[in-house]
């Protein structure tokens, strides 16, 4: 097959298809327009999330046997259109999980012990102890919601410390094992310390974390987002560390990511967000390791090779 690759991609990844016998054009600089224009000459087409792969760029993508997503989110993606037209669909959860799962530990830890803060002081000469007194994990409950590849890792990475997982999962039954329990909405709304998001973006996802869901925790909270920032807005998430239903907040990723098209609004909102100090962020670098960038080529290629032997 001909398969075009339009976006930054791990070295590895053309001598993998050409070692599969698939002629490969690796053109990471091609805008829109350009994709548009030679699409209908490739029946493979291997993205990350530079460009949104709606009807209309698809439809132009006639000979299209196969889409692979280097990563884990379809979001950007017209799955429906896929369907109907017979186009597979590949992605790599498996490729970044790991990095995911220690990223979001990572981050928790630096929230509970205060180091981004501690770190600048000692810097200045500054030594306060009694101020950066941390918090352990030990004894708490941590609620997963979505308990695919990235929530089973960062479980996993959670066993040595103590903790008790609880995991919901709307789409699976029958999900608990060494490292989670299954656990129903109202268990996860009653008991946990911590709230770790790991689900996809949809419709039906979309800002459902409101102020009127947060509300129903029995405790504060501390709260976790590696997944997709959409999830829940800059006014919610103010909203609930102004009124303590958060005690602290890890951030991965945000409403708006593109700091230059944030309306006013949200301008005004995520500049609030900033000035917190019990809240950590990171530029959506959850899964971005050197070694996922990697394992995702491999991921991607091993499907593709077993559904085009």
């Amino acid at each position: 097959m001909r398969i075009l690759i339009i976006d930054e991609m791990h070295n590895s990844i053309v001598p993998l298809l050409e070692k599969l016998g698939h002629a490969v054009d690796y053109k990471p600089e091609i805008d829109r327009k350009g994709i548009m224009e030679v699409v209908g000459g490739y029946e493979g087409l291997i993205i990350r999330s530079k460009t949104k792969m709606d009807r209309e760029l698809l439809e132009k993508g006639g000979n299209l046997k196969f889409i692979a997503r280097a990563g884990a989110g379809l979001d950007n993606i017209d799955i429906d259109f896929l369907e109907a037209r017979g186009i597979q669909l590949f992605h790599a959860p498996e490729g970044n999980r790991d990095a995911v799962g220690e990223h979001a530990v990572g981050m928790l830890l630096a929230l509970f012990n205060h180091y981004n803060r501690s770190d600048q002081q000692v810097r200045k000469g500054i030594w306060r102890r009694e101020e950066n007194r941390g918090e352990e994990l030990a004894g708490k409950t941590v609620g997963i919601i979505g308990y695919g590849n990235m929530g089973q890792s960062f479980a996993k990475r959670l066993s040595g410390f103590g903790v008790h997982v609880l995991a919901y999962d709307k789409y699976r039954t029958d999900y608990g094992d060494q490292y989670a329990a299954e656990a129903g909405w109202e268990a996860i709304f009653e008991k946990a310390d911590i709230l770790s998001l790991h689900i996809p973006l949809t419709s039906e996802t979309r800002g459902f974390l409101d102020i009127t869901f947060l509300g129903r925790f029995q405790k504060p909270i501390y709260f976790i987002n590696t997944a997709r920032g959409e999830l829940i807005s800059f006014d919610t998430l103010n909203e609930a560390l102004q009124e303590k239903i958060f005690k602290g907040a890890v951030l991965d990723v945000l409403e708006n990511e593109k700091f230059g098209n944030m309306t006013h609004a949200q301008k005004l909102s995520f500049d609030k967000l900033a000035e917190r100090d019990n809240v950590i962020f990171s530029p959506h670098v959850a899964g971005w390791t050197h070694q996922s960038y990697e394992k995702i080529n491999k991921v991607l290629v091993e499907k593709i090779a077993k559904a085009f032997p």
